[in-house]
């Protein structure tokens, strides 16, 4: 076992959300990632889409319970000392019995999660062992994970960044931070209803206004995401923006790109990115006349890229074109004529972050 010590911290993390080529929907989900030696450890397991157990979007009481499994002299919920370090961020569960699940199930796995021994050893506290797993014990040699770990963490420091997260005696729960929140500006019509409702589906809140101007300034800082409707005029657009800036809203504004309402959800996700500087899909953009797609990773991870467009009777059409893990580096992909033909644009998606880029032409 490695006598070398590691760092141990808690860093804020999502998993982007969005409507699939499929119409399936995948769920939004903030929460704190683990941070060995400075860098995100989920970010080490390439290919998996996945959420640690501490999600702000669980009640105060669930949450402190979260983080009490994650110290060693917790009850131990698992055989072996094995404690859940990242779960389905769809079902959240070891076996949801889904046969096709948006998390851990889209690398190929039935859905489930990465599991690690947690203990003590003397004042310091060791992860080791860490693998995938959908029963009671997982499989060493075939799902381990035999290039992550063991991590040997001084015991005050992990404490230390676990236990600021639960309440002191007599003191109320830390507070977690809110949820996304998203102002859609226009009519309430068919396409502004329909984003709404999907970024609802997802874990995003949505309302729809035709008045931002007149909102109070504390109603605006709540909002991560404005998005301004294809009927607002430049007049109107200044107003709210006047608005945001009195109000010191932090809010990305952008406006729709085309009626398609996946698309739309990509926007949203990508506007709603607080961490571009961490994030592994650095660049997306179409070259050569949209023949190819041009993508920058940081480091390795899944990247799917999806075209999005209009047909000549304006219906939306959504098409995959592409799903594999990439080395880090900048890589060209061949696109199809046929799904980037007219107005269309392209989306890549990862399991942290959305990127949109129209395609030239």
């Amino acid at each position: 076992m490695t006598s070398q010590y590691a760092t141990f911290g808690l860093v804020p993390a999502t998993r982007a959300g969005g409507v699939l080529a499929d119409g399936a929907y995948q769920a939004h989900r903030d929460f704190l990632d683990f941070a060995v030696d400075g860098s995100p450890l989920l970010a080490r397991l390439a290919d998996l889409d996945a959420v640690s157990p501490l999600a702000f979007d669980l009640g105060p009481s669930d949450f402190a319970e979260q983080v009490r499994t994650l110290l060693p002299e917790a009850e131990k919920p698992l055989e072996g000392s094995r404690r859940v370090i990242y779960g389905c961020p769809e079902c959240a569960g070891l076996a949801c019995g889904e046969p096709v699940c948006g998390g851990l199930a889209s690398v190929g796995f039935a859905c489930g999660a990465v599991t690690a021994v947690i203990e003590r050893d003397g004042p310091d506290i060791v992860w080791r062992d860490f693998g995938r797993q959908t029963g009671r014990t997982p499989d060493a040699e075939r799902d381990g994970y035999h290039d992550i770990g063991p991590y040997r963490f001084r015991g005050e420091e992990y404490r230390a960044a676990l236990e600021r997260l639960l309440p002191a005696d007599g003191a109320p729960a830390p507070e977690l931070p809110a949820g996304p929140r998203a102002l859609l500006i226009g009519p309430r019509a068919a396409l502004l209803a329909r984003l709404a409702a999907a970024l609802r589906r997802i874990g995003i809140s949505a309302e729809i206004t035709l008045d931002a101007v007149h909102a109070h300034a504390d109603e605006l800082r709540k909002y991560g995401v404005v998005v301004f409707g294809r009927t607002i005029g430049p007049d109107e657009r200044d107003a709210v923006l006047n608005a945001l800036a009195v109000a010191r809203s932090e809010a990305v504004c952008v406006t729709v790109l085309a009626p398609i309402v996946p698309l739309l959800v990509a926007q949203v996700e990508q506007a709603l990115d607080r961490t571009p500087d961490r994030r592994r899909l650095q660049r997306l953009t179409a070259v050569a006349g949209g023949a190819e797609a041009e993508v920058e990773v940081a480091s390795a991870c899944r990247v799917r890229l999806v075209a999005h467009r209009l047909d000549r009777l304006s219906r939306p059409r959504t098409r995959a074109l592409f799903d594999a893990v990439l080395a880090p580096g900048t890589h060209r992909i061949p696109l199809e004529t046929r799904a980037v033909r007219g107005r269309s644009f392209l989306t890549a998606h990862t399991s942290e972050a959305v990127l949109v880029a129209p395609v030239a032409r």
